[in-house]
């Protein structure tokens, strides 16, 4: 059986799972179930929240480049987050991913701003993606553009997030779920 996670509506706060009889049940996007599916294990449901937060005006591409550096922050920093390794009937093993659904949000540039803001006020882990960074080619790079600018003067394009649900949620407040 597979699981579908898909967004419904505007609100983006309500998720889809199929069960083994084929019925559809709304859940939320913080469970998960057991890895025997849906009908064989109580849901597990997390304290937490991984967000991202995108700016609204990226393309595509940046989109997907700007995800990807801002999560890997995330899973090198907190390790709590990353689950245990994985490992095929074939007994081939793979990479431990996150423990946990990663939502996917965007945003104005104003958004941003003022989610990066609440982010510092919450001290919550976090990770910035600047603009400036589309034109650096390397770590040491990226790293002198971002501390070259003040903290109110950074031009974000990213933001992610992870911390208590509720806290998390007010971090992203005004922002909307990734289409």
């Amino acid at each position: 059986m597979q699981e579908t996670y898909k967004t419904e509506g505007g609100s983006g706060r309500q998720s889809r799972a199929m069960s083994s009889d084929n019925t559809q049940g709304t859940v939320s996007p913080d469970t998960v179930f057991g890895d025997a599916g849906p009908t064989a294990a109580e849901p597990v449901r997390f304290d937490t929240r991984i967000a991202v937060l995108l700016r609204d005006d990226l393309e595509p591409w940046q989109r997907l480049n700007v995800t990807a550096f801002l999560i890997s922050g995330l899973g090198t920093s907190v390790p709590e987050v990353v689950g245990e390794p994985y490992e095929d009937a074939g007994g081939v093993p793979y990479l431990p991913m996150f423990r946990q659904p990663v939502l996917i949000f965007e945003g104005s540039k104003e958004t941003l701003t003022v989610a990066h803001t609440r982010a510092l006020t919450r001290a919550l882990p976090r990770a910035v993606f600047t603009a400036d960074l589309f034109s650096t080619g390397n770590d040491r790079d990226n790293r002198a553009a971002v501390r070259a600018v003040p903290t109110a003067d950074l031009d974000l394009v990213g933001l992610a997030v992870y911390g208590p649900r509720n806290g998390v949620d007010k971090v992203l407040k005004g922002a909307r779920m990734h289409p």
